[in-house]
C-alpha cells in the first residue's frame, strides 16, 4: 500500500487491535479481559485502541492514572475503568465523579476515598503484593486492610468491587508463589466479609499460559497490540497481528566513495562506493540510539542496514546499489509477514523489550488509524 502524508508516521491497524483482542479473549474465556491501554495505548493511541478493543470483546480498560482514565471518559469511552497508580497528592473525587474504578494500594489511600463526598459509593478494587515488591498491600497490613474495607463498605462509603495482583513472570516457581499468596489473600478477604465481583492476576503472558492464574478476569496489555511477551516467541507464534507500523520517507540520497564517515564520530565508514538514504526519525521520535550500526530499515522492497549513529532527528540507511529516489517509503518496523523489520528486532538490536520500543515513539510522529 502507498501511504502518502506525514513525512513520519505511525499506521495503527485497528482491524488487527480488534483481532488480537477476539483471539486472546476466545483463548481465556470464560475469564472477562481488559484491555490495558496505559501510557497512550503503548504508543498507539489510547481511544481509539480502547474502541476497537471494546468492540473486540474486552469488558474492561485499565489505566495507570486517573488521568488517563478521565482522558478516556473526556472521549466518550463509557465502560469501566480501572486506574491502580497514585502519587501521594492524587484527589481522588473526579475519578469517582467519572465512575472510574479505583486501585487501592495502602490503607491511607482507601480512607482517603472513605471521606470523599459522593452521590454513590465509589468504587475500588484492592490491589495486593504478592511478590513484585512494587505497590499493594503488603501481606502484613492484610487482615487490617481487608476489615477497614469491610467496615467501609458495610457504611456505604464505598465498594469494593475487584481484589487483584500482579506476577513478575520470573519462572514458574516464581509465579507459583505469588498464584499461592495471591489466593491466601482472597481467603482472608472473604473472611474479613469481602465479597468481590471480580478477582485478577494474570496479564498478557499468564493469560496465555497460566489457565490458573485467569481467575474472573485477564489485564491484556502487549498481546492487543499484536506484540508477544515471550522471548521465545514471536506474534505469528501467538496468532497475533502486529497493530503498529512505523513509516517514514526518505529527506535525500548521497551517493559516496569507499572511506566516507557517517553521522556523528564516525562510527562507520563505508569500504565501497556505495548509496545513503537519510531518513528523517531519531531519537527524538523514540528510535533508540542505542540501535546504531545495529538495525535495519525497509526500503524499496528489502531490508537495509542503519549505518552510522542514530541521531536526534535522523538516521542514515545505506542502500548499497538499489536504486532509491528522494521521497521513498521507509519502514521501520511493523508485520514481518510483510517483510518488514519487527519491533523484537529493534528491541533486539537495541537490548530492550517490544514494549519500550513502541511505548517510546514520539509525539513528532502522527498516529493515522486504518
Amino acid at each position: 500500500m502507498t501511504h502518502l502524508g506525514p513525512e513520519r508516521r505511525a499506521d495503527v491497524d485497528l482491524a488487527a487491535i480488534r483481532g488480537n483482542v477476539e483471539r486472546l479473549a476466545a483463548q481465556v474465556a470464560p475469564a472477562a479481559a481488559m484491555a490495558v491501554v496505559k501510557a497512550g495505548g503503548y504508543g498507539h493511541g489510547a481511544a481509539p485502541v480502547a474502541r476497537a478493543a471494546l468492540e473486540g470483546g474486552a469488558a474492561w480498560l485499565g489505566v495507570a492514572d486517573i488521568g488517563e482514565a478521565l482522558a478516556l471518559r473526556a472521549s466518550g469511552i463509557t465502560a469501566p475503568v480501572l486506574a491502580w497508580l497514585h502519587d501521594p497528592t492524587t484527589d481522588f473525587a473526579p475519578a469517582i465523579d467519572a465512575g472510574i474504578d479505583i486501585g487501592v494500594s495502602t490503607i491511607e489511600q482507601l480512607d482517603a476515598i472513605a471521606t470523599l463526598d459522593a452521590d454513590t459509593p465509589p468504587l475500588v478494587q484492592l490491589k495486593v503484593e504478592t511478590g513484585l515488591s512494587r505497590n499493594g498491600l503488603a501481606p502484613a497490613v492484610w487482615d487490617q486492610a481487608f476489615e477497614r474495607a469491610a467496615l467501609l463498605e458495610k457504611a456505604g462509603l464505598l465498594r469494593v468491587r475487584g481484589i487483584f495482583s500482579h506476577l513478575s513472570n520470573t519462572s514458574s516457581d516464581a509465579d507459583d508463589a505469588s498464584l499461592a499468596a495471591f489466593r491466601t489473600a482472597l481467603t482472608l478477604a472473604a473472611d474479613a466479609g469481602l465479597d468481590p465481583d471480580i478477582r485478577h492476576l494474570a496479564s498478557t503472558a499468564a493469560a496465555i499460559q497460566r489457565p490458573d492464574a485467569r481467575f474472573d478476569l485477564v489485564r491484556l496489555g502487549i498481546g492487543i497490540y499484536g506484540l508477544s511477551p515471550f522471548a521465545e516467541m514471536g506474534s505469528a507464534d501467538l496468532g497475533l497481528v502486529p497493530a503498529m507500523t512505523l513509516r517514514g520517507r526518505v529527506a535525500a540520497v548521497r551517493r559516496v566513495p569507499a572511506g566516507a564517515g557517517v553521522s556523528y564520530d564516525h562510527t562507520w565508514r563505508s569500504t565501497t562506493e556505495t548509496t545513503l538514504a537519510l531518513v528523517p526519525l531519531g531519537y527524538a521520535e523514540g528510535i533508540p540510539r542505542a540501535a546504531s550500526n545495529l538495525a535495519e530499515v525497509w526500503i524499496a522492497g528489502a531490508r537495509h542496514p542503519v549505518r552510522g549513529r542514530i541521531a536526534m532527528d535522523q538516521l542514515v540507511v545505506d542502500v548499497g546499489d538499489t536504486d532509491v529516489e528522494v521521497g521513498a517509503h521507509a519502514v521501520l518496523f511493523g508485520d514481518p509477514a510483510h517483510g518488514y523489520p519487527s519491533a523484537d528486532d529493534w528491541a533486539r538490536w537495541a537490548g530492550t523489550i517490544n514494549y519500550e520500543i513502541v511505548t517510546r515513539i514520539g509525539p513528532r510522529v502522527e498516529r493515522c488509524y486504518e
